[in-house]
């Protein structure tokens, strides 16, 4: 039961429960509603970690709550790494009632371009607890040859 009056159609809200207070979207319904990009904006930008050690390259994607057969990790034109994913709607039952809808669905990707030394041929990606690990292993850095000259004289 509401405990402050609604003016813009049937929300509810709590004063004692700040969680519950709505934000009146005013293009609501629309088809290019705020609220639907609201929906997607969390799995829309999944955090990355990105380091170089001395071996490779380690990209560590926080996409907790999907499943590795709902992720891609792909290498485009010989040096784009791109990592992507999807999760789907929760299937709604015709007699469900539903009090609160906070978790999103939608797409994600990102792209990084890979310098030039990383084996693309030798990624390798790993996925435990929510976080996406993908290593790129980097060519060995040749030392220039140095060669003494013998003065003479």
């Amino acid at each position: 039961m509401s405990l402050i009056p609604s003016f813009f159609g049937n929300r509810r809200s709590n004063v004692f429960d700040p969680m519950s207070l709505d934000i009146w979207d005013p293009f609501e319904g629309f088809p290019f509603s705020t609220s639907s990009a609201r929906e997607t904006t969390a799995i829309a930008n999944p955090r990355i970690d990105w380091k170089e050690t001395p071996e490779a390259h380690v990209f560590k994607v926080d996409v907790p709550g999907l499943k590795k057969e709902e992720v891609k990790v792909e290498v485009e034109d010989g040096t784009i790494l791109q990592i992507s994913g999807e999760r789907s709607k929760e299937h709604e039952e015709k007699n469900d009632k539903w009090h609160r809808v906070e978790r999103s669905s939608g797409k994600c990707k990102r792209l990084f371009r890979l310098p030039e030394n990383a084996k693309l041929d030798q990624v390798k990606a790993a996925m435990e607890n929510g976080v996406l690990t993908v290593s790129v292993p980097k060519e060995e850095v040749k030392k220039p040859e140095v060669k003494a000259i013998d003065i003479s004289g």
